[in-house]
């Protein structure tokens, strides 16, 4: 039943995360904050040894301290700062290099693309969608939760948790 948490909930979660940044620009703390019950559930469920324990505990404390940094000299939002070290929580220190390199390939590509998106008049279909209007306007960010959401969908099923799991 705790394997639920990593097959269902945590997908679910991420698409769920980038849905909402994409058409409110913000991640709700609720997300965050139910990664990490959904990991605890999943920890003693499973009976997660104190040595794997302390590693995703570690990646999450880690990704945290650099991503509250980057959040307090304004580069990232802070829902991009909560939602990452909640998924790094998830991955581990075994793919967190992964997790990490494939969202900012990812947050690249999107902010290249919505850059290039915002150079062009928005179509009068879309125009009429105020989350469009919204994400086209110059002065908007970039909904980084997408490229995180993503590159933890990409990563999750490489991670020792997954591995186990599916063994299991």
């Amino acid at each position: 039943m705790a394997s639920l948490s990593l097959l269902v909930v945590v997908p679910f979660l991420m698409a769920y995360a980038a849905v909402r940044d994409l058409l409110t620009m913000l991640i709700p703390n609720t997300v965050s904050i139910a990664l990490v019950v959904a990991f605890a559930a999943f920890a003693l469920g499973t009976g997660l040894g104190w040595s794997d324990l302390s590693g995703h505990l570690g990646a999450g404390a880690v990704t945290l301290a650099v991503t509250f940094t980057l959040f307090a000299l304004g580069f990232i939002g802070g829902g991009d700062a909560k939602l990452a070290a909640a998924t790094a929580l998830w991955i581990g220190f075994d793919q967190l290099l992964d997790y990490l390199i494939l969202a900012s390939l990812a947050g690249g590509a999107l902010t290249l693309a919505l850059l290039a998106v915002r150079a062009l008049p928005l179509p009068m279909l879309v125009a009429r969608l105020p989350f469009a209007l919204h994400l086209h306007d110059a002065k908007t960010g970039v909904p980084y939760g997408i490229a995180l959401s993503l590159a933890a969908l990409l990563v999750l099923p490489e991670t020792m948790l997954w591995t186990r799991v599916l063994a299991g």
